[in-house]
Formats: structure tokens, sequence, C-alpha cells
């Protein structure tokens, strides 16, 4: 039996440029607010190129909007004009539509041309990015498990989740990894670039707002990702040279021997808690959270050296503490698996009491039962 075509009208359906004009008219009001709506007020930009990058959120903003109200309504308004009605017969088909030059036509250039205007758009940006000149502070940035490390040219040290930089000065941050990939977001500079490990980024802006603004790692990157951030503060140039010199000075009187004699368990088991315990167990060597369990370090005989091949006693587990590690498995003798990066003593914030406490508390597992 010769199959029977449904009586419908031709054309696109009734109402249909009615719905089409609406959806313009929509369209034109919801392009407008998002031109005309202020990110500042709820994110306030703190540097160039926040403005260009800002701009171009717009545009795909408008842009991606427009599409999915067209997309939307018209799959929503076809199915409810050629929907199959009681009266079709039970072998009736569709109206079939080939070949409609003209549409396919519009479907084609209209999306060329508004992939062309945003690779241009972001390309300029790009490049602006890439070809800034006149640089006035470089310094890097170094993600660990969990904390950011930030290097100054004039620090012998690093300094730890806190990054300064001077108001109205171009900067370059040198962004890298040292175990696995992180990543340096601001939200107000509107930046943000992977911490890969082995490749070294350049992100460059400008700072325009004096102000305390987020860091934030936004790559899963182990146990405890959800509290890795650091606050970059955007400094006057006075401030900023009066924080260089403070933390100069810091440097200049920290160090020098650690007196081991008046550590205590109970604070440093308290210590362990809130600095250790997330790459740490107080279980034996093999299990494992980042780094192995510490559970039994004097009295390990799987294990009878430290991760570095030195001995387990209470002055080299203070090196590990002061100075970190990142390599092998050393403990027996010989290269073993990558355990990630022990942060040292300036990463964790240990002062000389701290360190004497940790010790004391790590001691005193290897002699509990």
């Amino acid at each position: 039996m010769a199959q029977v075509a449904a009586p419908r009208s031709q054309g696109l359906g009734p109402g249909f440029w009615p719905v089409t004009i609406v959806m313009t008219v929509v369209n034109i009001i919801l392009g407008i607010y998002i031109a005309t709506f202020d990110i500042n007020k709820y994110l306030p930009e703190a540097a160039a190129p926040a403005g260009d990058i800002d701009l171009l959120f717009k545009f795909m903003a408008a842009i991606g909007n427009a599409i999915f109200l067209y997309v939307t309504v018209y799959v929503v308004y076809f199915a409810i004009v050629w929907r199959r009605r009681p009266s079709d017969a039970p072998d009736a088909i569709g109206i079939q539509i080939h070949d409609a030059p003209t549409l396919e036509l519009w479907w084609t250039i209209i999306p060329s041309v508004l992939v062309i205007i945003i690779a241009i758009f972001s390309v300029k940006i790009w490049m602006n990015l890439q070809n800034a000149s006149g640089d006035v502070l470089t310094m890097e940035a170094i993600g660990h498990q969990f904390k950011f490390e930030f290097r100054y040219p004039n620090l012998k040290s690093s300094v730890y989740d806190e990054m300064h930089v001077p108001v109205d000065t171009p900067v370059t941050v040198q962004v890298t990894s040292s175990d696995v990939i992180h990543s340096f977001w601001v939200p107000e500079v509107r930046l943000k670039y992977d911490m890969v490990p082995g490749l070294v980024q350049s992100v460059r802006f400008t700072p325009n707002r004096i102000g305390k603004y987020r860091v934030i790692c936004t790559e899963f990157c182990g146990t405890n990702h959800a509290n890795m951030f650091a606050t970059m503060y955007i400094d006057s140039p006075q401030d900023f040279n009066r924080w260089i010199a403070a933390q100069a000075k810091l440097q200049a009187s920290s160090g020098g021997a650690v007196a081991l004699q008046g550590g205590t368990a109970a604070a440093g088991q308290t210590l362990f808690a809130n600095k250790c315990s997330s790459c740490h167990s107080v279980g034996p060597f093999e299990q494992k959270i980042v780094g192995p369990g510490l559970g039994k370090l004097l009295s390990d005989t799987t294990h009878p050296n430290l991760v570095t091949g030195e001995k387990p006693n209470a002055v080299d587990i203070s090196h590990v503490l002061i100075k970190g590690y990142q390599g092998p498995d050393d403990s027996q003798g010989k290269n073993g698996p990558s355990l990630g990066a022990m942060p040292n003593r300036d990463a964790n914030g240990l002062s000389n009491s701290d360190i004497a406490n940790l010790v004391a508390y790590l001691t005193s597992l290897s002699q509990s039962k």
C-alpha cells in the first residue's frame, strides 16, 4: 500500500515569522542588557587587560544567548506545529524537505562570520598579552601540593601563599609546578594559566586597583586541593617596597640551629593535625596519602632509613622538616618511586618551636604500642 502524505500546508508553519520577530526583539533586549551589564559591580577588575577580556566575554555571551534562544524556541515551535495529529493516517509521513540552498547558505555564512570575529578578537587580546613590553617586575609562581610559592628577584628565599605586586607596574609572572598540574587564577585579573611540571608560562598584567585578592588553584591536584589558595596584594609602590624590605630583613634573621630538647609531643600532635595530616597518616610507611605514613619512623624494619637516606633519629627528622624533600624514596639505599614534594619550613610556616614539637610527636609514635 502506498504511503499517504499528511495533509499539511507547505511552508514553515503558521506563526513562524511572528515567533521569529518576537525572538529577535527579545535577543536585542538581552543583548543590550549584556552589553551594559556592569561586571565590576560584582567582580571588580584589578588589572589590565581585564577590560578587554570582559568585552570578549560579553560578546560571546550575547552570541551564545541568541543561538540558545533561537534553537530552543524553534525546536519547541516545530515540534508543536508539525506534531502528529489524530486525523493523520497511520502510515502518514511528515513533509520531506530536501535541498534548501538559501537556508544552507545562511546557516553557513552567519556562524562563519561570528567565529571569525571571535577569533580576531581573541587573538588580538592574546597577542597583546604575549607581546607586552616594558615589564618592571618579573617574578615566579610555583605550584606545590598544596601551596603557592612566590620568588622575587630581590629576595634570597621564597614567600609562600602571599603575593605582593605594585600598582600601575607591568608585571610578568613565570608560572610552573613542582609536582602535579595546578593552576594560577586571580578572578579580578581575569587571567588563568595552568601550572604544568616542566613547562614555564608567562602571565603578564598591569595591576591598577589597590586591594587584596585571591589566587586560586582550579585544577584538582590532590586531597587538599580545596584549600589551595593564596592572597595577592596590590600595593602602592611605597607599601610594596616596605614589604620587600621587611621580607629581606625577616629572611636575614631566620635560620640557625633548632633546639629539639624543648619539644612537646602534645603540641606536636595538634600541629601535625593542622599542618601534616592532609598528606601523611600516622600509620606504617606503606599507608600513604600523598606522602608515606609516619607512625613508625624510628622502628620500621621495612624502611630502616628516612626517605632522604638519612638515619631515623630526631636530628635527621628535623632536617626533613626544615629543608623539605622532593624525589625518590632512598630509604633503602636505592632509587625508589617518587613520593611527591615535601614543603620546607617556610612553605609550612614552621617556627623552631614547631619543628621541635613535631619531632617530639613523631618520635613518640615509634615508642607507643
